[in-house]
């Protein structure tokens, strides 16, 4: 079958294994959505996270909903015995994951440039349509809001890697590379030196964000273990360290259950949506939220405690021939709702109310669906007012005949 432009056979020909992080619970959703919008293949998952395979392009990558971050996969193995290891035995496997299999480490940077060559290419040919991998000028006031955690992120992960880099640096000075290393130095180099845009295309620059977890995480620290395999890649690779603003970044998790290593395909992470202006709550529940309700074209939501308007802006961007209804007590909530529609181009798409959820101005079964994310808990005591509530939300949607009608709890649903 021909490739389709844009299409879910339009990124790498033979396909290329990715894996996404997702929230607790969202591992369903996302991978109903990985295989529904990527045609994806080898779809399997692990607490907290999904692989699979496919050849989609990077426009067609960045639109998956329910995923937090999204890699390349570099490779995924059993994890580490900390209890039957010394210290420095772990130390030395932990090189092997690079200095045993370096192809690996090299076929996925030729993806990666091959994903980021193809995108500069659609680029060239639709100038009106941002670079994915770029910030947009006018979306600075949005983005820097959504960037706030992860320059935090980033400043932490300067003062971890310090030493790192002073280290690196003395051993690339004192180190003598053997004549296999130096091939494969010299075959990355001319790989990604038509991806990296630097003034030296012959240097290519890194940093390890390193997570641990379970066992080794009480053994070693992140510190310890972005050091060691810092430290592999540039004795292997000849690779610079740079941290902070690397052309390539590392990802690595160790864990109880495997070791995991990939490459971010995207600085911003996808759950990071840039036509939210002010967060409520997160994108990737509140889109699996709309996701559960099954809308169809043409049919009336309600979300009768809207709050910024979060559930019902992911259902409007998703399904748009939809009349979209968001009722809130608390006008400033609602200022917030109506900042984020515009911010995202959805003004005339949802009619925002000012009223209490027991006192809605609607007809009564006039709405096809409820999605709501109920204010349960410790921190929002209804009390008696729940009965109230449900009992208003029956009215208009006789729910309990027609079964479209989703009232969502976090707390014992997601």
């Amino acid at each position: 079958m021909a490739a389709v432009p844009g299409g879910p056979c339009s990124g790498p020909a033979a396909g290329a294994r990715f894996f996404c992080t997702a929230g607790r619970g969202l591992e369903p959703f996302l991978m109903r959505e990985v295989q529904a919008r990527l045609a994806a293949t080898q779809v399997e998952y692990i607490s907290g996270k999904v692989f699979f395979t496919t050849c989609s392009d990077l426009n067609m990558l960045k639109k998956l909903k329910s995923a937090e971050r999204l890699f390349l996969l570099i490779k995924k193995q059993l994890p580490f015995n900390v209890s039957s290891l010394r210290k420095g035995k772990i130390f030395n496997e932990m090189q092997r994951l690079i200095n045993d299999d370096p192809e690996s480490w090299l076929n996925a940077i030729s993806i990666w440039k091959n994903l980021l060559e193809l995108d500069a290419k659609k680029e060239k040919l639709s100038p009106q349509n941002a670079n994915p991998l770029k910030r947009k000028v006018g979306d600075n006031d949005i983005i820097a809001k959504k960037l706030k955690t992860e320059r935090m992120q980033e400043t932490r992960e300067n003062k971890e890697y310090q030493m790192e880099k002073q280290i690196g640096e003395k051993t690339l000075e004192q180190g003598n590379f053997t004549t296999k290393r130096e091939k494969f130095q010299e075959e990355l180099q001319n790989d990604v030196a038509e991806a990296v845009d630097t003034h030296n295309q012959n240097d290519l620059t890194f940093r390890v964000s390193c997570r641990c977890s379970g066992a080794i995480a009480k053994t070693f620290t992140a510190q310890e273990v972005g050091r060691v395999i810092g430290i592999a890649l540039m004795k292997q690779f000849g690779w610079k360290a740079d941290l902070r603003n690397p052309n390539l970044e590392i990802f690595i998790h160790l864990s109880d259950i495997y070791s995991v290593m990939g490459i971010p395909v995207f600085r911003v992470p996808l759950a990071s949506r840039a036509y939210i202006k002010t967060a409520g709550l997160r994108s990737t529940i509140a889109w699996a939220m709309a996701s559960l309700a099954e809308i169809k074209a043409g049919a009336v939501v309600l979300d009768p405690m809207c709050g910024l308007g979060t559930i019902l802006l992911e259902a409007a961007k998703e399904w748009p021939d939809v009349y979209y209804v968001g009722a809130d007590v608390s006008g400033s909530q609602l200022l917030g709702a109506g900042d984020n529609l515009r911010a995202a181009g959805l003004k005339d798409k949802v009619e925002l109310l000012k009223v209490s959820v027991i006192e809605l101005p609607l007809p009564s079964e006039s709405v096809d669906i409820i999605i709501s994310d109920i204010p349960f808990g410790k921190k929002f005591k209804l009390g008696k007012d729940i009965r109230c509530i449900l009992q208003e939300m029956e009215s208009n949607n006789n729910f309990m005949y027609a079964k479209r009608s989703i009232i969502f709890e976090l707390s014992s649903q997601i």
